[in-house]
C-alpha cells in the first residue's frame, strides 16, 4: 500500500490467472501491476506513482481493481 493510495485487485473475481486477462498490467501508464505467477498483482513500491487515470477500472473486464484514496 502506498501513502496516498491503495490498489487491491479481488483474486476471486481476477480472470487473469485463467491466462484470460492482463488488461490491467498492459493499460497502466505507470506499472502498477505486474503478472505472478499467473495472477495480476499490484507491484507496491509503484502504488504511488498512480496518476489516477483510471484505465485499469475502465478496462478490467471483470472489475476486480480498486482504487482508494488516502487522502
Amino acid at each position: 500500500m502506498g501513502m496516498f493510495i491503495e490498489v487491491q485487485i479481488n483474486q476471486e473475481a481476477c480472470t487473469s490467472a485463467k491466462g484470460s486477462c492482463k488488461v490491467c498490467v498492459e493499460s497502466c501508464p505507470v506499472d502498477i501491476f505486474a503478472l505472478k505467477d499467473g495472477y495480476a498483482v499490484v507491484v507496491d513500491n509503484n502504488v504511488d506513482e498512480c496518476t489516477l487515470c483510471n484505465l485499469c477500472l475502465d478496462k478490467c473486464p471483470a472489475h476486480a481493481v480498486t482504487l482508494t484514496k488516502l487522502y
